[in-house]
């Protein structure tokens, strides 16, 4: 049997857990996994793109488990009452093969987007960090901000969308957790004097949401939008000015912000952070950039997390996805078996007398 962990019970799961101990548990996880990066076959994603869109595949093992999930990006989709990204992801035994668990992955995505957003920022933002601006309101944001109000000491949350009802939904979601969100009338406004900065905007194209003037020195940029080969939101100057970190830079290369600099331009990946041989700033004033895309070990990470705390909440059904058979050579025997009476085997319908 195959545990399936769809939206109710993910929805379930947030219920009984609450989504900011969720994200802290998330963030655990991919702390641990991270800090195996070696135990991992890792691959860049599986993409196939189209004027429209594109859907993904993302897989990754430690020769254990292995873990994949499908994802889309169709940014015309809220035209037509869709979600612009939707997902789910399997968790297999390498061993036998055998899926262990199907999960929901749109709701998972952006919490472990989230918890991968805070564990770079409890490594790479000054200590002294009390601002963070959000640009873009929509899916992924409060996700984002409940997960660095876990590590970082907010005093201040502002935000900037082009649309204001995306904004007055931010507030009102976020108000029930005592984080006030003050919307701001543009990206200037929102990120003057911010510490941390979150750009997560969905707009495909070269974009410059973030220019050279408006980053002060100390600042740490959490760039979350840009996710694959033309998209992107920062300022190549930014970059090249500050110390960038990715999650594994063959992907990040072609997918991320850094696909405007030279294919040899310096990065650090995140796990060597989390194993401690390479700080998050060398000094205060450095300007620091997650540039952020994605990736498989992160979905690893999740699954392996939901594994676990549905099977301590006694959430999830249990799927026949896998035949089982009386003899392991005898599928057709198990799932087919002996045709209806009366029924007569084409196969055995041969020519007779005149026909």
């Amino acid at each position: 049997m195959v545990k399936l962990i769809d939206v109710h019970a993910m929805r379930e799961l947030l219920r009984r857990d609450g989504v900011q101990p969720t994200l802290s548990g998330l963030r655990d996880y991919l702390r641990a996994d991270f800090a195996r990066w070696r135990d991992f076959d890792k691959s860049p994603r599986m993409a196939t793109h189209w004027p429209w869109g594109v859907i993904e595949l993302m897989p990754v093992s430690d020769g254990r488990l292995y873990a994949f999930k499908y994802v889309n990006g169709h940014l015309g989709n809220p035209r037509h009452g869709r979600q612009t990204v939707v997902a789910v992801g399997l968790l297999a035994e390498v061993a036998s093969g055998y899926p262990l668990l199907i999960s929901e992955m749109t709701v998972l995505t952006a919490l472990r987007t989230a918890a991968t957003s805070a564990l770079v920022a409890s490594l790479c933002a000054r200590a002294e960090t009390h601002c963070l601006a959000v640009v873009g309101a929509g899916s992924q944001a409060e996700f984002q901000i409940l997960a660095m109000a876990e590590v970082l000491s907010l005093t201040e949350v502002r935000c900037f969308d082009i649309r204001p009802p995306a904004m007055a939904k931010l507030r009102a979601n976020l108000s029930p957790y005592g984080l006030e969100v003050e919307p701001c009338s543009s990206i200037e406004a929102a990120v003057a004097g911010a510490d941390v900065v979150t750009t997560a905007t969905a707009v495909k194209g070269h974009r410059r949401i973030l220019r050279p003037e408006q980053v002060r020195p100390g600042m740490h940029i959490n760039a979350i939008g840009g996710d694959c080969p033309g998209k992107t939101e920062l300022d190549p100057q930014i970059l090249e000015a500050a110390r960038v970190i990715v999650e594994y830079a063959p992907q990040t290369r072609i997918e991320g912000e850094i696909q405007q600099l030279a294919t040899d331009s310096p990065v650090t990946e995140l796990w060597e952070l989390v194993a401690g041989l390479s700080p998050g700033r060398h000094n205060e004033a450095q300007v620091t950039v997650f540039d952020s895309v994605g990736f498989a070990l992160e979905d690893y990470s999740a699954l392996r997390y939901v594994r676990d705390r549905s099977q301590a909440l006694g959430l999830g059904e249990e799927a026949a996805l896998i035949p089982r058979l009386p003899r392991a050579d005898d599928l057709f025997g198990a799932m087919v078996g002996a045709p209806p009476a009366g029924s007569r085997p084409r196969a055995m319908q041969g020519r007779h007398g005149g026909d």
